[in-house]
C-alpha cells in the first residue's frame, strides 16, 4: 500500500435483530452509537496484540510465518468471543524457489540474478517470484508504450499498465516494461495476455530508492519468465532498442510447490445475505517487520467495529440490520493480493452478486498521516470504480465534512485488497493514511506533521512498530534511521502520537460508512450526494 499522486481536498454469528418488512419504518442510519463504541483504547489494545505477536515471532507477521498463524488465531478468537460466525477459507500461496540464478545474455554481455536486494545494494537483476522454468533463445526485446526516462522525481510512467501498451511485436517475444504507477502484477498479467514469451521490467531511476531492483513476487500462476533489472541497466537496454533490433536469451530454473494458508471471514447472522457489505483488511505484514500500521491498523479497526456492532446488538440499542455485514481479514496481500484474489476468484457468480459493496482499510495509522478517501467516482484521478463506488466515496466525504475534518482523494488503482472486487464489477471504497509518499507543504497545512517525511516513515520496514506510532525513534534491527529527512529527532517530536490521532479519526469514518451501508435501504441507488438522508442524524 500504496500510492498518492494528486489532491482533491474538501474542508470542512452475532444477532442484530431480524430484517424488517418492506413497510416498516426506515432503518436508523445514524452511526453515532457505533462510532462511540469504537474507542482509541480498544483500537490500541488490538495494536498491542499484533505487536506482541510480532515480537514473539521474529518481528514479523508475514504470511507463511508463525506470526501470521498467531494473528489468524487472535482474530478468530476475538470474533468468536463477540459472537460471530467465523470461517477460515484457505488460499493457495505456493512456495517458490530459484534453483539456479537466472541468466540474461545480451550480445557479448551476460547477467545473472541475485537472490534479493535492499534498496541501497547495487544489483543488476532479480528474478520475479513464481517465474516458471524456461529458456527463451534469441528473442526480440519489444518496449511497451509510455516508457519515460526520468530527469526528475515524478512517478509518471504508465508503461505496461494498459492492453494498448503492448505492440503486436510483443507476442512471442520479450516485453520491456518500466516500473511506474500501476501494480507489478498488473503489468505481468497484461504482458502474458498480450502473448509475450517473457518480461524484462526495469526500475524507474527517479529516486535513490527506485534504482536497484528488489525481490517482488509475481502472481503464483505466472506463466512466463520475468526478471527485474536495475534502472541503470534497463535504461541502457531501452536506449539500445531505440537504435535498432535487440535480441536476448533468458534462462530460468525454478520450482513451485502448492501451499495453503487461511483468510478469516466473519458474518453477521442477520441482514439480507443477498446484500452483503464486506469489510476487508489484510492481516499479514511484510517479512521485514511486524506491520503494526501496515496493516495491524486496518485489522484493528475491523475488530473494533465488529465488537462495537455486536455490543449494540446485545444491548438492543439499534434497529435491525438491513444488509448483512462480513468482516474479512486477508492473507498474503503483501505478496500480490493473493488471499483476497483467491477468495473472489473461487466465488460463484451468484455469490459475487450477493456482495453489495467492499470497504477496504489498509494503513489507517500512518505517523505522518493524511486523510485519504479512494477516488471511486474518478473525479480526481480519472479512474472510477464500478457503479456504486462513487456513492461509497461520497459517504466518506460527507462524514468528514460533517465533523469538520479535511480530506483528499487517493487514486483508485486496485493496489490493495479491493482490487479483486472491482475487477469483478463489485462497488468498493475505503480509506488510507499514506505510505512512502513525502508529505507536501499543502498537506502539512491541512493535517500538521513533517514536510518531506514519508506519510509512513517506516513503510515496509522493521520499524513499523507500536513504539513508532507512539512516537519513539523508528530504529530497525541494525539501528538504521530510515526516515528520509535530515533530522529524525525533530520529526520524532513533531510526530509523537500523531499516528494514533489520525487512526482514531479514520476508524470513526470507517464505522460511519459501515453502519450506513448496512442499515440503509438500497444505499447505493440514486445519484451520489454529500448529504445523507435527513433521517440519518447524529453526524
Amino acid at each position: 500500500m500504496r500510492r498518492l499522486t494528486a489532491l482533491s481536498v474538501t474542508t470542512c454469528a452475532v444477532v442484530i435483530g431480524s430484517v424488517a418488512p418492506a413497510n416498516a419504518d426506515p432503518r436508523d442510519v445514524s452511526s453515532e452509537k457505533l462510532r462511540k463504541s469504537v474507542t482509541l483504547q480498544g483500537l490500541q489494545e488490538h495494536l498491542e496484540a499484533f505487536q506482541a505477536i510480532g515480537s514473539a515471532n521474529g518481528n514479523t507477521r508475514a504470511t507463511g510465518t508463525p506470526g501470521y498463524e498467531a494473528s489468524v488465531e487472535y482474530v478468530v478468537a476475538t470474533l468468536k468471543k463477540a459472537g460471530y460466525r467465523v470461517t477460515t477459507p484457505e488460499f493457495n500461496y505456493p512456495v517458490w524457489q530459484e534453483n539456479t540464478p537466472a541468466k540474461l545474455t545480451w550480445g557479448s554481455r551476460s547477467f545473472t540474478s541475485s537472490p534479493s536486494s535492499a534498496s541501497g545494494t547495487p544489483v543488476d537483476m532479480i528474478t520475479f517470484g513464481f517465474t516458471p522454468s524456461e529458456t527463451l533463445t534469441n528473442l526480440l526485446v519489444v518496449p511497451t508504450n509510455d516508457i519515460v526516462i526520468h530527469t526528475g522525481s515524478d512517478n509518471t510512467s504508465t508503461s505496461g499498465c494498459e492492453e494498448e501498451d503492448y505492440p503486436a511485436a510483443a507476442a512471442g517475444n520479450i516485453a520491456l516494461i518500466q516500473r511506474g504507477t500501476c501494480p507489478f502484477v498488473q503489468k505481468l498479467a497484461l504482458a502474458e495476455e498480450a502473448g509475450a514469451a517473457g518480461v524484462i521490467l526495469f526500475n524507474e531511476g527517479n529516486s535513490p530508492t527506485r534504482v536497484n531492483p528488489q525481490f517482488i513476487e509475481g502472481p503464483f500462476d505466472l506463466g512466463i519468465p520475468a526478471v527485474y533489472l536495475s534502472a541503470t541497466l534497463g535504461k541502457e537496454l531501452y536506449a539500445a532498442t531505440q537504435q535498432g533490433p535487440v535480441r536476448v536469451t533468458l534462462t530460468t530454473n525454478t520450482t513451485t510447490t502448492p501451499r495453503f494458508f487461511r483468510n478469516v471471514i466473519a458474518y453477521s447472522s442477520t441482514g439480507d445475505p443477498d446484500n452483503t457489505v464486506m469489510l476487508g483488511a489484510h492481516l499479514d505484514s511484510v517479512p521485514a517487520g511486524p506491520g503494526v500500521n501496515d496493516n495491524g491498523s486496518g485489522s484493528s479497526a475491523l475488530l473494533e467495529i465488529a465488537e462495537g456492532m455486536a455490543q449494540l446488538a446485545k444491548n438492543k440499542n439499534k434497529g435491525s440490520l438491513t444488509n448483512r455485514v462480513a468482516f474479512a481479514f486477508w492473507g498474503a496481500e503483501e505478496s500480490g493480493l493473493i488471499g483476497s484474489t483467491y477468495f473472489v476468484e473461487h466465488l460463484s457468480d451468484a455469490e459475487k452478486a450477493d456482495i453489495l459493496a467492499n470497504l477496504n482499510f489498509d494503513m489507517l495509522a500512518s505517523p505522518n498521516f493524511a486523510r485519504m478517501v479512494y477516488d471511486g467516482d474518478g473525479s480526481s484521478f480519472g479512474t472510477e470504480g464500478p457503479a456504486g463506488s462513487d456513492i461509497i466515496e461520497h459517504v466518506f466525504n460527507q462524514y468528514f465534512e460533517s465533523v469538520g475534518l479535511t480530506y483528499e482523494a487517493t487514486a483508485f488503482t486496485g493496489r490493495s485488497d479491493y482490487g479483486p472486487f472491482i475487477a469483478e464489477g463489485i462497488p468498493a471504497g475505503g480509506l488510507f493514511t499514506g505510505a512512502e509518499q513525502p508529505k507536501t507543504a499543502a498537506q502539512v497545512a491541512r493535517y500538521g506533521g513533517v514536510q518531506g517525511a514519508w506519510l509512513d516513515p517506516c513503510y515496509h520496514q522493521a520499524c513499523d512498530t507500536l513504539s513508532t506510532l507512539l512516537g519513539s525513534p523508528p530504529l530497525d534491527a541494525q539501528g538504521f534511521l530510515p526516515l528520509p529527512v535530515a533530522q529524525w529527532p525533530a520529526a520524532a517530536a513533531a510526530l509523537a502520537g500523531n499516528g494514533l490521532v489520525g487512526f482514531d479519526q479514520m476508524a470513526d469514518a470507517a464505522a460511519h460508512a459501515t453502519w450506513y451501508l448496512t442499515m440503509a435501504d438500497d444505499p447505493l441507488s440514486g445519484e451520489p450526494t454529500l448529504t445523507l438522508p435527513k433521517r440519518a442524524g447524529g453526524h
